[in-house]
């Protein structure tokens, strides 16, 4: 009885089931001690065999117990506490002791076919990922460092591109980028206060030029051929051919710039930020328009992993198909930002939302602006913040053009913290008209405001063209002899370090006889009024009359 008992134990699976091999080696011990006729030893011998056949018939099965590196289980599934669970009562005690603990061994591998395999995450990284484009077999990447890649953005066959070739030009870039370092290392050893270009580098800009005015008007006839062979061949699977597009400095310049963002999502790769870009949204239906998003964005897995979102242009919720969408829009009564209008002249508007008031528009606000910003780490802690959103109003409603946020306590006096413009908007003066709207309210409040760094590329170039129009404006209307920053900076609202660095990249501001001299450059003043003229009165300028807006309380 002792040794049925075991036997029973050892049957009995760890969720309270019984392995049928185990009830079957049951039945034929009873029926066998019914007989009385086959001897103990040969029963254990029957049930051997047939428990080294099934494992002989999941030999991959077996395989992967073995390489298991976790302890011998018992039929229970449990690790053994001593040796007398794995002893079973035989006239032959260490012959039977023998077979009962390679039986027990038989039997955890058994046990162990039915857990899933464990593999290495680099194994299953390497054989389950492949890239997405037709015909490549993932080897190479653009930036000519890693050996495979598996997303379209490394992708060298997508690029029009060899393996070898993209080895061959990260040489070439790793060598520039050397004679760069140690050209400024230079530099900055032999730099004075306001350094003027030196002649290498007034040179090399010659140079460009030169390039730049040689380039083709347009793609000859068989250019255009094969241009136009090329995208019937492989549609959107390719990158459409852009030699003879532009001048070749150009297009190194944009392939450099390719070969860095690639980097950046091998670096948000191996983080785990992105998953290959299967857990990044790559386009979403916005109004009319369907955007490409640019950047990763936190937008919850469920959706992130679609790889398509729609979103309501007015109240900014996130959906996960047409039809939800074409729902929502049935009902939505948005037709324009919550808040209050602090602006209004034509069809342009600026609403004032409170962060406090109105957290989940501006949450997804943030959510939406993260798809087309770098440098965006404000997505859920929307209370200490205000958000001023510029739309464009048609007859069916107000949409949304840009956008800028703005702390309601800056202890540095920033007057931006987050700036972004739709992208179907861009390129069309609104970005200068948010900044400018910016520092129009900077004046109200009576002062000196700056954004807040570190700034987007995009935000960078769009400050600076907005800096530089502002000081030719204010140089072209200056009737004085003597000019001073600090005037400049009280009636502009712009902070002294942004102009005195918007001078020094215009090559205006001179340091001599132990005094800084601000030259008036008029051939540039020249220039900034041509084209004011060329431009007319357009309407994308912001009027000061039009604000109708008192600074909030505590701010």
């Amino acid at each position: 009885m002792p040794r049925r008992r075991q036997r029973h134990m050892a049957g009995s699976g760890s969720d309270g089931t019984e392995d049928s091999d185990s009830s079957a080696e049951r039945e034929q011990t009873n029926s066998s001690e019914s007989d009385g006729n086959m001897p103990k030893r040969q029963r254990l011998t029957r049930a051997s065999t047939r428990l080294s056949q099934s494992s002989q018939d999941t030999p991959d099965l077996k395989r992967a117990a073995d390489h298991d590196e976790s302890p011998p289980l018992t039929p229970t599934g449990n690790a053994p506490s001593s040796e007398s669970e794995l002893d079973i009562s035989s006239p032959n005690a260490s012959h039977d002791e023998s077979q009962a603990k390679d039986q027990a061994n038989r039997d955890s591998d058994k046990d162990l076919s039915h857990r899933p395999k464990r593999r290495r995450c680099h194994e299953t990284y390497n054989f389950n990922m492949k890239c997405p484009t037709p015909g490549c077999n993932s080897l190479g990447h653009l930036t000519g460092k890693h050996e495979r890649h598996f997303a379209v953005s490394g992708c060298p066959l997508y690029h029009n591109l060899s393996a070898d070739e993209c080895k061959v030009k990260a040489v070439s870039r790793e060598k520039q980028e050397e004679e760069v370092k140690a050209q400024e290392e230079s530099n900055s050893r032999h730099a004075t206060r306001h350094q003027t270009p030196t002649s290498k580098q007034s040179k090399y800009k010659e140079q460009v030029a030169e390039i730049r005015k040689g380039r083709n008007s347009g793609l000859q006839k068989e250019q255009k051929e094969k241009h136009m062979e090329h995208r019937q061949t492989h549609g959107n699977t390719r990158e459409p051919l852009l030699e003879n597009i532009t001048s070749d400095y150009d297009l190194e310049l944009f392939r450099k710039a390719q070969a860095r963002a690639s980097e950046d999502l091998e670096k948000l790769r191996i983080q785990g930020q992105i998953t290959e870009g299967s857990n990044m949204i790559k386009t979403i239906l916005f109004g009319r328009y369907e955007l490409d998003t640019w950047y990763h964005s936190p937008y919850p897995e469920e959706y992130a992993r679609l790889g398509r979102l729609y979103v309501c242009e007015f109240c900014l919720k996130y959906m996960k198909s047409q039809t939800i969408l074409r729902r929502h829009m049935a009902k939505c009564v948005w037709k324009h930002p919550p808040g209050d209008e602090v602006y209004r002249k034509g069809s342009i508007s600026v609403f004032e939302v409170d962060g406090k008031k109105n957290k989940i528009y501006c949450q997804n606000l943030c959510l939406l602006a993260k798809l087309f910003l770098d440098h965006k780490t404000l997505y859920y802690d929307v209370e200490p913040f205000l958000f001023y959103v510029m739309t464009e109003a048609d007859n069916t409603g107000c949409h949304l053009v840009g956008y800028f946020s703005k702390e309601k306590n800056s202890f540095l006096n920033y007057n931006v913290s987050c700036i972004l413009t739709m992208p179907q908007y861009m390129r069309q003066g609104f970005g200068k008209m948010l900044i400018d709207f910016s520092y129009l309210l900077s004046k109200v409040e009576e002062k000196v405001g700056s954004p807040e760094r570190p700034l987007s590329d995009l935000g960078l170039i769009s400050y600076r063209s907005y800096w530089k129009e502002v000081l030719l404006r204010y140089m072209y209307n200056f009737q004085g002899k003597e000019i001073s920053i600090k005037e400049i900076s009280q009636e502009t609202a712009v902070n002294p370090v942004d102009i005195v660095s918007t001078l020094q990249s215009l090559q205006m501001l001179k340091y001599w006889k132990g005094k800084h001299l601000v030259l008036k450059r008029q051939d540039l003043i020249d220039e900034w009024k041509a084209k004011e003229i060329k431009r007319g009165n357009s309407n994308k300028t912001i009027d000061p009359s039009s604000l109708k807006w008192t600074p909030p309380k505590g701010t």
